[in-house]
């Protein structure tokens, strides 16, 4: 109509150029559309030859003097006039159209100003004016015809598209309105493809894919190909495309897609060859079609978008059918016959990558698994693309630790499935990939592991799939120095165990795949030194045996160093290394000036370790050559250069200090080696070798180290390192002596007389000068470190007898007197020659200070503890003598000083010391052994935060704050000391809630010091026991600790489970040390400990009943916090762990306290309780009812209860019963007993609920059994009627549940299987029946556990241990949790899925358009929207959440627009919920409820039926109606639905017809319908147009 009117008016019009002067002035919005239309006839209907030049210079009017001047200051101009929005929008767009149209009518002239004008606009920095002048780029572009001004245009928008930080709207503006302007100009298309994807890079993904998108018309048309870019043809296009496939942005994904399908779509509708140019060097090209194979193309591609298009959803349901189409993926992408890529892999690793990073960890797993056995099935072909992917996408992934969990179905401790996928999948690639690509991947792929922070677990994973690979000699030096480095990262974590497994695997890794010819020995050392023997590489374990072997097999073939002194070979043996090992590291030039400082332990660690190998290597192989004597020739030579340095040190003073030091650290080194396998060092052939040649220099290396330890020689604060060396010799030289021979024995004898007088002599002298040099000062240090080795050694090697040395009463003597926490004061160092030494010492003095403190204390422990008395035979001759109780006193307050002066790194022996002295003061100094446990304790919370140390403090506060004594006499007098030591036990429980092991430390020092107590426990107390009893709370805190492990520290536990699964095959197993930290171990501490109770003890007794009382308490607490719970939950494995404890003390306790605390334990019966927990109730009913059956009578009344407490109970007291045969065992009458239950039985079997019934049944069945087998006459005239119920319900039939159920619970392992009696076992209780009821697997305590803590031992004739091997076999399975269809097939196991979920997205109609109707901001400029006709209006809806699900409908069914009451509310949080983004591609118009009326009116003009939702008499059925195809949807508001002044304005009513008694849906469910049937009846006609 408006384009009738505008022709009309021109015709009539004699003067168009006076008429568009006319219109111009003044410039409303309507004269501004008026004039746009004007203009726009006058461009289409072309100039009459004699009016051209006159309406070409009114036109150059128009656009300089109004339109630009209106883009430029019209919106404020607007703003200040007081317009509404929505007219200065109507304004800005016909302003741009009208200046279009300009352009058109007048040409390049006025094209080149416009775009001189705005690039001079854009080069002053643009500002508010930036907007207007990439409009006047935009109405110019077409017509440019000069080259420089094209490219200066072309440069100024890929200028903006490149722009970061805000430039975002300004890219957005670019892309949606100038790029696809000068895609119309062929000279500045073919420059901005340059620009976009040229040498020089092209912008970010997201900003490419931005313009890529706009230019699509141009670059991939859909009409008959021009002779323009073809944007298929460039690799660099499709890189880009990939790029923006595994963006993590939304955005740029889905252009990116729109991009792939155009392009497909181009190639489909045009079949034609085609094939993109590869890609720099690679080997295939990225895209390629061929009208031949074009439905099989179409196929492929049509697969990979839908992949692509379901990845978006990120909802493993949706995502895991689609998975096996990757198969069929694959299946297209490779050639059968040439074995070669069809299809780019690049393709297939974007699908990877897009799951690779998804956020939902779960579909990261799935993908990851998916390619692991892709790769290993399916045999693909070598791809350089591939390699790079492993090493980088892959492995990010592989970093993620949550991956690496358990399966459901798998029992802990086994390999989870992404281990076991790993290792096959390395060792596939391996073996596939060519020979000469093998080792440069391999080397990348270890230098990956060290390129970040690992944590344990993926690094462990990692190790081990590179240990399972087969044997390829392909790494060299540059591989095992990666290697080292990896080994670096493995320090890191604080999990012992699993570092040292991942140490393990990366030695057999250097061991498989090192090529020995490129390596020399020296490196092969360095490397075998980063690991750690205390947790990985040690004698005797399998590993060390195995590198034995590999150094054996490929000994002379190591590459010879380039430092070795065998030139003439051209390979290096071990031996001929190792000899030379030894003789370097024992050189010392003459020029080499006297070091201060120690040698580094480093090379001492690496030569000894050496040694041992080349000499096992030695006696492996002389066993495999079948000599029986071994002479030791080469192990000989390794030891000679040593022990000709250490014969030397007694008599020849003159010896460098450095090759002293070094000699001493070797021998120390190899004093220090154990056998793991040999008990007996003689039976350990090299070990005995090595200790019997190291005892000829011992009388040489005692007098050395007496005369460095007793005269002036160790005079600088460097030289306290040595003293710390030659104190660490002695006790290793007396078990040399002690264990070869004895003959040396008087000489360590001397040698100790000698040094505990000389360091007592040093220590009493006196220094008159007020400041003391630091030789004396480190004299004093030296001389008490040495006293504290002395004691040490005393106290460790008692068969050395040397307590009847004369020395030891002097140092009794010494140290009973002596200053305790003796100060040394800080020497001055002026007048020292070697100030460069001390200035940069290691230690400062503080911590020299600290040394000497500790020191007087390890020396004070050993007296207290050998001479309880205190030095009281010396009382009569000191002027200083005390009572025994106010020496202990006063040693106590300086233990105290201590603490506060120590760090707490050293307080051990300070607890050790209180240990002994707080059982003597806690009657008579109660306040200052409260005092003492505070402080400790205040250290222990300080250190919980450390490893190394912090389990040795919290041993030794345990045994001084738990000693039988001082628990006893704090229970006696039930004081504040008592009161302190229960709050330290729930102080120290809760530290181990975050700190594993903590409780297992105090849990397993009490009950063995209860149970067990030592000689001079029991004769400081009568009866350790009574201690269990003040204190039963630990026990009963015992039996039920444990908490809910977060899931990544399951994990770390089931990681643990599987390495400890592995035995001996893994060296970590067997070196690292095991701590029994284990929460596990709690229980099985408490458990083993009530076990060995004896019930006739009276002690024993009165304790199993108050712990039994305690935790019936327990229970009833846990059941009134919480009455219902969840299965697994805290609550629920509490309740569990108590009745768990009950049954095992049940068999205990005799019938006058059972009788009292029975009803208890039916009133637990009572409660809503989970499956494991109503078992182990059900099973203590039976077992005391078997015991004692004259409390039948007391059950019988759990029966008499009313419904309503009955119904969640009454299958409890029923699943009792139907063990009914077990409990009457014992009983002579056993007929009353069935008559009563019979009667009990029956009237439960005609309950309304299902499950009650089917428990009486079960029960009825094996009652009516009994009574049969007895023969109850009584009962002779219910027979017909009780049989005949039973065989009916035997042989009921139907396809419902009810007789699958009968058959479930008849075979439920408790009625089928379980024997109460003959499976009454700790196995039962604590594993087989939590499994078999489906407890977490947390909650299954193994037999082996109870094995491996051997601090409690049970009797050997214990009986109760194992389950019977008919109850261990069954699988878990509760008839009540399984109540599925029959057919409920597994569909995981499908390997092809027949129909998969299908996200729709219609694209071909969603290209950027210039579409002048709309703001560019609201509409899908990004991607387009579809040509629907269809508008729905939902101005009266005022709640965001319905809004927001409209938009979402509106926008998936492809409405044209949505029509809202404020634009407002799209930034509102509960819309942006709903609408899940789909306000960006769905055009908004806001029209308020006041403007609805001029709004339909004027939709009626445009040709709009206007349909309203609702209610009225001639309203039509929606089932009836046809929707016209241009419809407009009136909405109306959710509690007033269309106001009465609408109703008239509407074409037509339509309501949806119901069924139900409510009146209305919700507004978004109506409008979601009718927008569906819209959609359906549109697509319905399209088809029949077809």
């Amino acid at each position: 109509m408006e384009v009738v009117l505008a022709d009309t008016l021109l015709a009539r019009c004699g003067d168009p150029c006076a008429l568009l002067r006319a219109v111009c002035a003044p410039l409303s919005a309507e004269r501004a559309e008026a004039l746009r239309l004007l203009l726009q006839r006058l461009a289409a209907g072309g100039l009459p030859p004699g009016e051209a030049e006159a309406l070409r210079q009114a036109a150059w009017e128009v656009a300089l003097e109004r339109c630009r001047p209106l883009l430029r200051g019209g919106e404020g101009g607007a703003a200040a006039a007081g317009e509404v929005c929505g007219e200065r929008l109507r304004l800005a767009r016909a302003a741009r159209g009208a200046l279009r149209h300009c352009v058109q009518l007048c040409g390049a002239p006025l094209a080149a100003r416009l775009a001189r004008d705005a690039l001079a606009e854009l080069a002053a920095g643009g500002g508010a004016g930036a907007e207007a002048a990439v409009e006047e780029l935009v109405a110019a572009a077409p017509r440019l015809e000069e080259p420089a001004l094209v490219a200066r245009c072309v440069a100024a928008a890929l200028a903006l598209v490149r722009e970061e930080g805000e430039g975002e709207a300004a890219a957005a503006l670019v892309a949606g309105r100038l790029l696809p302007a000068l895609g119309g100009n062929g000279a500045a298309l073919r420059r901005v493809w340059e620009g976009l994807l040229g040498a020089g890079g092209p912008p970010r993904a997201g900003r490419a894919l931005l313009a890529l998108s706009a230019l699509a018309d141009a670059l991939l048309p859909r009409g008959p190909a021009g002779p323009g870019l073809d944007a298929r043809l460039c690799p660099r296009f499709w890189r880009v495309v990939q790029e923006g496939l595994t963006e993590r942005d939304g955005l740029c994904r889905k252009r990116a897609r729109y991009l792939l399908k155009r392009a497909l779509d181009l190639s489909g509708g045009q079949p034609a060859e085609l094939r993109c140019p590869p890609d720099g060097g690679d080997e295939s090209s990225l895209f390629w079609w061929s009208a031949e194979k074009n439905e099989k193309l179409v196929q492929f591609w049509e697969t990979y978008i839908l992949i692509m298009e379901t990845l978006e959803g990120n909802q493993i349901h949706v995502i895991k059918p689609v998975l096996p189409k990757l198969n069929s993926l694959y299946e297209h992408a490779i050639s059968g016959e040439k074995g070669c890529w069809l299809f780019h892999p690049s393709w297939h690793m974007c699908i990877y990558k897009r799951m690779f990073e998804s956020e939902n960890k779960t579909l990261m797993k799935e993908g990851i698994l998916h390619f692991l056995e892709l790769y290993e099935t399916k045999r693909l072909p070598n791809s350089l693309t591939f390699s790079e992917f492993v090493i980088g996408p892959l492995m990010d992934a592989l970093s993620e630790s949550s991956l690496y969990s358990r399966t459901p179905g798998q029992l802990m401790g086994a390999c989870p499935p992404l281990g076991m996928r790993l290792q096959k999948f390395l060792a596939t690639y391996l073996v596939l990939l060519p020979d000469e690509e093998k080792g440069s991947f391999l080397l990348k792929f270890i230098q990956k592991m060290t390129s970040r922070h690992w944590c344990a677990v993926p690094i462990l994973f990692l190790s081990m799939a590179l240990a399972y690979i087969p044997v390829c000699k392909v790494l060299g030096a540059e591989g095992l120095h990666a290697l080292r480095d990896v080994l670096q990262c493995t320090m890191i974590t604080h999990q012992i165990l699993l570092r040292g497994a991942a140490q393990c695997y990366l030695l057999q890794t250097a061991m498989h795949l090192t090529d020995v010819e490129k390596v020399s020995l020296p490196e092969v050392s360095s490397f075998l030194l980063s690991l750690r023997p205390e947790e990985s590489l040690r004698r005797d374990t399998m590993l060390w045996m195995e590198l034995c072997r590999w150094l054996q097999v490929n000994d002379r073939c190591f590459r010879k160093s380039v430092t070795s002194d065998f030139e003439h070979q051209e390979t290096s043996s071990l031996c001929q290394y190792v000899r030379s090992l030894v003789g370097e590291y024992l050189k010392t030039s003459a020029s080499e000036r006297e070091n201060c400082f120690m040698p580094d332990w480093f090379e001492a660690k690496l030569v000894a370790t050496m040694i041992l190998l080349a000499a096992d290597v030695e006696q492996m192989r002389n066993k495999y050559s079948g000599k029986s004597n071994i002479e030791w020739i080469e192990l000989e030579a390794f030891l000679n250069p040593l022990l000709d340095v250490l014969m030397k040190l007694g008599s020849n003073a003159y010896i460098p200090t450095l090759k002293t030091d070094k000699s001493l650290q070797l021998l120390l080194k190899l004093l220090q080696t154990r056998s793991l396998k040999c008990s007996n060092t003689q039976d350990d052939g090299v070990l005995f070798f090595i200790w019997k040649s190291l005892m000829t220099p011992v009388e040489s290396i005692l007098e050395f180290v007496l005369r460095r330890l007793t005269t002036n020689e160790l005079s600088t604060v460097g030289d306290l390192d040595r003293c710390d060396l030659y104190l660490a010799l002695i006790p290793e030289i007396v078990n040399l002596c002690l264990q070869v021979s004895w003959k040396k024995v008087p000489s360590i004898r001397n040698f100790i007389l000698s040094l505990t007088n000389a360091s007592i002599r040093n220590l009493q002298e006196r220094n008159c000068e007020e400041e003391p040099k630091l030789k004396e000062q480190i004299k004093k240090v030296a001389s008490m470190a040495s006293l504290t080795a002395v004691c040490e050694i005393m106290d460790r090697k008692p068969e050395a007898h040397l307590e009847s040395l004369p020395s030891v009463d002097a140092l009794k003597r010494f140290i009973s007197f002596s200053q305790f926490n003796e100060l040394l004061k800080k020497p001055s160092y002026i007048e020292e020659k070697s100030s460069l030494c001390e200035e940069t010492a290691s230690q400062g003095w503080g911590k020299i200070v600290a040394r000497y403190v500790r020191d007087q204390w390890i020396c004070l422990r050993f007296i207290l503890n050998s001479f309880p008395t205190l030095a009281q035979e010396y009382e009569e001759t000191s002027q200083m003598s005390l009572s025994t109780v106010e020496r202990s006193r006063k040693i106590l307050e300086s233990a105290l000083e201590a603490l506060t002066i120590l760090p707490s790194d050293q307080v051990l022996p300070v607890f050790d010391c209180m240990k002994v002295l707080v059982p003597k003061l806690l009657d008579s100094a109660e306040s200052l052994c409260i005092e003492a446990f505070d402080l400790a304790w205040k250290i222990i919370s300080s250190l919980s935060n450390t490893q190394l140390i912090f389990w040795s403090n919290l041993k030794a506060f345990v045994e001084f704050v738990f000693d039988t004594e001082v628990l006893a006499v704090a229970a006696s007098a039930k004081g504040q000391a008592y009161a302190k030591i229960k709050e330290i036990i729930f102080k120290l429980i809760d530290m181990s809630t975050t700190k594993t092991g903590v409780f297992n430390v105090v849990l397993s020092h009490c009950c063995r010091s209860w149970i067990f107590p030592t000689v001079d426990e029991r004769s400081a107390l009568t009866n350790a026991f009574l201690n269990a009893g003040n204190y039963c709370e630990l026990i009963t805190e015992a039996c039920v600790f444990g908490t809910v492990f977060r899931r990544d520290q399951r994990l770390i536990q089931d990681v643990h489970a599987f390495v400890e699964n592995l035995g001996e095959k893994c060296a970590a197993n067997v070196v690292t040390e095991s701590t029994n930290r284990d929460d596990h171990y709690v229980r099985v501490c408490a458990i083993k400990f009530l076990c060995l109770l004896d019930g006739s003890n009276i002690l024993h007794k009165t304790f199993m009943e108050d712990i039994f009382i305690k935790l019936l308490d327990k229970d009833e607490l846990v059941s009134r916090s919480r009455t219902r719970y969840y299965a697994n939950s805290l609550q629920h494995r509490i309740k569990n762990r108590v009745w768990q404890t009950l049954l095992v003390l049940l068999p205990k306790l005799d019938q006058n306290f059972l009788c009292g605390t029975l009803d208890k334990v039916f009133q637990a019966g009572f409660r809503n309780n989970q499956a494991s927990v109503k078992y182990f109730i059900e099973w203590i009913v039976i077992l005391s009812l078997h015991k004692y059956p004259q409390f039948l009578n007391k059950f019988w009344d759990c029966f008499c209860y009313d419904e309503e407490k009955l119904k969640t109970s009454i299958c409890t007291f029923l699943s009792v019963l139907s063990h009914f045969d077990i409990i009457l065992q014992n009983t002579s009458e056993k007929k009353p007993a069935l008559k009563k239950a019979l009667i009990v039985v029956l009237q439960w079997c005609f309950n309304h609920n299902f499950s009650v019934r089917l428990y009486a049944l079960v029960a009825l069945k094996k009652i009516w059994g009994m009574c049969r087998i007895l023969r109850v006459e009584e009962f002779e005239a219910l027979t017909p009627v009780i049989e005949s119920s039973l065989q009916q319900v035997e042989n009921m039939h139907g396809t419902g549940n009810a007789r699958r159920n009968w058959q479930r619970i008849q075979d439920h392992f408790f009625f089928a299987t379980f024997h109460p009696l003959e499976d009454y076992s700790l196995e039962t209780i604590f594993y087989t029946l939590p499994r078999l009821s489906e407890l977490a697997e947390d909650e299954w305590i193994s037999l082996s556990k109870f094995d491996r803590l051997t601090d409690i031992p049970l009797p050997p004739a214990f009986q109760w241990y194992r389950s019977r091997m008919e109850l261990r076999d069954l699988k878990p399975s509760d008839w009540s949790q399984q109540d599925m269809g029959s057919n409920s097939a597994e569909t995981d196991s499908q390997t092809e899925w027949t129909d998969v979920q299908k996200k729709i997205i219609p694209w071909k109609n969603s290209t950027p358009s210039l579409d002048l109707e709309m703001v560019f901001q609201d509409r899908a400029a990004k991607l387009g929207k579809s040509n629907s006709r269809l508008i729905v209006v939902a101005s009266l809806i005022d709640k965001p959440t319905n809004l927001g699900g409209l938009c979402r409908t509106s926008e998936i069914f492809g409405a044209s627009a949505l029509v809202v009451g404020s634009l407002h509310y799209i930034q509102d949080e509960q819309f942006q919920h709903l609408s899940v983004s789909a306000e960006q591609w769905l055009p908004l118009v806001e029209v308020k409820p006041s403007q609805l009326v001029d709004y339909l009116q004027q939709k009626k003009t445009e040709g709009y039926t206007i349909i309203g939702v609702e209610q009225t008499a001639k309203s039509f059925d929606l089932t009836e109606y046809c929707f016209p195809e241009k419809s407009l949807l009136l909405l109306g508001n959710e509690h007033e639905g269309i106001p009465a002044n609408l109703i008239h304005h509407l074409d037509v009513c339509v309501e949806i017809p119901q069924q139900g008694i409510i009146r209305s849906l919700n507004v978004h469910v109506s409008g979601a319908l009718l927008i569906w049937e819209y959609t359906r009846q549109q697509v319905i006609k399209q088809k029949q147009q077809k």
